[in-house]
């Protein structure tokens, strides 16, 4: 019986492969040789570092100019630029009907600006005494300058206490007078106490 047995499952093995050659034998013939492809490329080794190196430098490259910009826009203004700046803005201001409010204005700059480029207190002093106090400073680049300050102080004083009426070029000559007193005086440096 046992052989029964065994020659059921030698058989039934035989049967079994016999199936699989006739498979395999049905199956089409797979070609050995592959068809010819393009060049195979391989990059340098050191083409990844040098790509990384250049996105590198071109960022930071970006970032310095957007920098170099936002420290351009955010520069803080000089005194004579701040007085230059509103002595243009009160142009608006340059009519007969306004004259008092232009020399107002015009008189504020100018004594602002001398207040932040010299460190002297203007703004809360009467025009003679600003200037007498100007004749015992040691400033010489304002004491200087004290003839054409004066001038345009004692004109804008005229016109806002007196009432004095002024044309549109006088106007713009007291505007010219101011703008050159701060152009004069905006690149000269404090003059030191002689020792």
């Amino acid at each position: 019986m046992m052989r029964r047995l065994i020659g059921r499952r030698c058989a039934a093995a035989a049967s079994l492969i016999g199936m699989t050659i006739a498979r395999i034998s049905a199956a089409p013939v797979a070609e050995d040789i592959r068809d010819i492809r393009g060049p195979k490329y391989d990059l340098p080794e050191w083409l990844l570092p040098a790509l990384i190196g250049a996105a590198v430098l071109i960022v930071l490259g970006i970032y310095g100019l957007w920098r170099r910009r936002r420290n351009r826009a955010a520069r803080v203004l000089l005194p004579h630029e701040i007085a230059l700046q509103r002595l243009e803005a009160i142009g608006a201001l340059m009519q007969p009907a306004r004259a008092r409010e232009f020399s107002t204005a015009a008189s504020d700059i100018v004594r602002l600006y001398i207040e932040q480029r010299f460190s002297v207190t203007v703004t809360r002093r009467t025009t003679e005494e600003f200037l007498r106090d100007l004749l015992e400073s040691a400033d010489a680049a304002l004491a200087q300058h004290q003839g054409l300050l004066g001038e345009f102080l004692h004109q804008c004083d005229f016109v806002k206490f007196a009432a004095l009426s002024l044309t549109a070029q006088n106007m713009e000559s007291l505007r010219q007078s101011a703008r050159a007193f701060v152009l004069a005086t905006a690149n000269t440096h404090d003059a030191l106490p002689a020792a």
